[in-house]
């Protein structure tokens, strides 16, 4: 499944505008990880879905040891993992806006799934606009995730930049307990910004994916 830049996001903004009549999402893309991040290359020009699923499966697999050690020598903590939405926790940008919900991108879900079975609250952070929060939450829901929290961007967001908006929200995580153990995004927007002990960043593919 071949997809240029072009075709990936005017997908993204069809998607959201057949939920919401007419809708602007930012997209933003991704630039070089940090030591502390996780990150998969490959060819942009050659990338289909099987490509972009091992290339997932790949981050996650780092991902899994890591938050597996950190739970079990967090006794007394209140942990918590953040995740993106599109394209780290859902398939949006592989799946016309007909498919809804929109799946689940399995080993996120699997990882989302056995932190919580060991206690940790798994929140949710997107750029997507408060407008679409039921939707977005029974989607979440219907995939199969449990949420702890989701935080989408109310008006005065949307003239934020998406890294500051997403900082904040950690920080709004961290202020009520939470030892933020591991935030996952496949943007830098979504990992830059601190309050998260790590980071793992899926692929975007030089923002071709939103």
């Amino acid at each position: 499944m071949h997809r240029t830049r072009s075709t990936w996001r005017t997908r993204t903004a069809a998607t959201l505008t057949a939920l919401v009549f007419t809708l602007a999402v930012p997209v933003a893309s991704a630039t070089e990880a940090t030591d502390s991040q996780v990150a998969v290359t490959a060819q942009a020009e050659d990338v289909d879905y099987a490509t972009w699923q091992r290339d997932v499966a790949a981050v996650v697999s780092v991902a899994r040891p890591y938050i597996e050690q950190r739970i079990a020598g967090g006794s007394g903590q209140k942990q918590a993992i953040v995740l993106d939405i599109d394209n780290t926790s859902l398939e949006t940008d592989f799946h016309g806006f007909w498919v809804y919900p929109t799946p689940a991108i399995k080993p996120v879900l699997d990882l989302a799934r056995y932190a919580d079975s060991r206690g940790v609250d798994i929140f949710f952070v997107t750029a997507r606009p408060g407008i679409i929060y039921s939707l977005t939450e029974y989607n979440l829901k219907k995939a199969g995730y449990p949420i702890s929290g989701l935080y989408v961007r109310d008006l005065p967001d949307l003239f934020a930049e998406v890294s500051a908006y997403k900082t904040a929200k950690r920080a709004e995580i961290e202020a009520k307990g939470y030892t933020v153990i591991a935030n996952i995004g496949n943007n830098t927007t979504d990992l830059v910004g601190g309050h998260a002990e790590r980071t793992f960043k899926l692929p975007d593919y030089d923002g071709q994916l939103s």
